[in-house]
């Protein structure tokens, strides 16, 4: 078999024998502040009629760190997003001659230029044949609830935010994403740094008393908010600063006034994004009524015992486009990513048959 690259992240592939008729397989990867997850699927699936299979057909799953090149840096997020997709190859029995497609869904990725530096890293990974897909992570996101189809709006709140948008003719929009320092206020990093800060200005009297000063410092086992200054900026990443937001809906449902107000205003804001992209697109129609999925995704919009930032952000963006259909994906991101290869794949041998 060709050495496409050398590293020894591939060297299992000197031991994997490759037949002739060997199954055809797609990777999708979904990569992100969190986490970078890649599946691989067969690349023979059938056509589905209206709702997806579950559980859904994945040949394998591989699990790593942190791919967002904005945070981790470049180089950081081709070595984890490069080995994250051999083991999937590794454990699906499979190898890179095998692979028909690869959709990479990336945070970070906010320009061509991303898209296009990340396509040229990849011609040197897999054959000449394959096709290879770059996307924002949000792309994978809404096709996890559409099928694979892009068409709707999708709005991610995890450890970042951003809101992501695509018509049935192609056109495309975006709001927020652009990370914490330029205002994504409505991801869980923005929850909890809102809190951090709530605490420092309660304890120098800038700000009212906040449950979330014993919340939040018992949470991380330090005994005075002086000790934040430390913990904080040891280690900035946006990951582990947002893992803090957890405590923020617990002040909150404890009745702290502070913490309410950073949850209300980070269901403004979330509400603002999907208003943005739907009324960029014109996906509510003229009179403001046509029906589009409005596909929900990420650990801040789960429900918790008294606050649902999810339903919250429906009910308001329900109230101006009684069109919006929530839909909560039933595959993870990374599915969605490689549904999107999958569609295009099938697209091109429909075309072909027809010629």
């Amino acid at each position: 078999m060709k050495r496409y690259r050398n590293g020894e992240v591939w060297d299992f592939e000197m031991e994997t024998p490759v037949s002739r008729d060997r199954a055809d397989v797609i990777l999708g990867l979904d990569g992100g502040a969190a986490a970078t997850v890649c599946v691989c699927i067969s690349a023979a699936l059938p056509s589905f009629a209206g709702s997806l299979p579950n559980p859904f057909p994945v040949l394998a799953r591989a699990v790593a760190g942190f791919s967002n090149h904005n945070s981790v840096g470049e180089s950081a997020a081709k070595e984890t997003i490069e080995k994250v997709m051999a083991e999937a190859l590794l454990k699906a029995g499979s190898n890179r001659s095998a692979v028909r497609a690869v959709c990479l869904a990336l945070a970070g990725v906010n320009h061509p230029s991303d898209q296009e530096r990340i396509l040229d890293w990849l011609r040197n990974i897999f054959p000449v044949r394959v096709k290879l897909f770059v996307e924002n992570d949000a792309v994978a996101a809404l096709a996890s609830g559409t099928m694979g189809k892009l068409h709707g709006c999708v709005l991610i709140a995890g450890t970042g935010t951003i809101a992501y948008g695509f018509t049935e003719d192609g056109r495309e929009a975006r709001a927020a994403g652009a990370g914490p320092i330029l205002g994504d206020w409505g991801s869980g990093y923005g929850i909890a740094a809102k809190a951090l800060t709530a605490i420092m200005r309660a304890h120098d009297g800038r700000g009212p008393p906040t449950f979330l000063t014993y919340g939040i410092l018992s949470m991380l086992g330090l005994s005075s908010p002086d000790e934040l200054i430390g913990w904080t900026y040891a280690d900035p990443s946006w990951a582990r600063i947002a893992k803090l937001s957890p405590a923020v809906v617990s002040s909150a449902e404890a009745g702290d006034e502070v913490a309410n107000r950073i949850l209300h205003d980070t269901v403004l804001e979330l509400t603002a994004s999907v208003k943005a992209v739907v009324q960029r697109l014109d996906l509510c129609g003229e009179d403001g009524k046509d029906s589009f999925p409005l596909v929900m995704v990420g650990g801040v919009l789960e429900a918790n015992k008294s606050w649902d930032i999810g339903k919250a952000v429906v009910d308001c963006i329900t109230k101006i486009y009684p069109g919006a259909h929530p839909v909560r994906p039933t595959v993870e991101p990374a599915v969605g990513a490689a549904l999107l290869a999958w569609n295009h794949v099938i697209s091109n041998l429909v075309s072909d048959y027809g010629r």
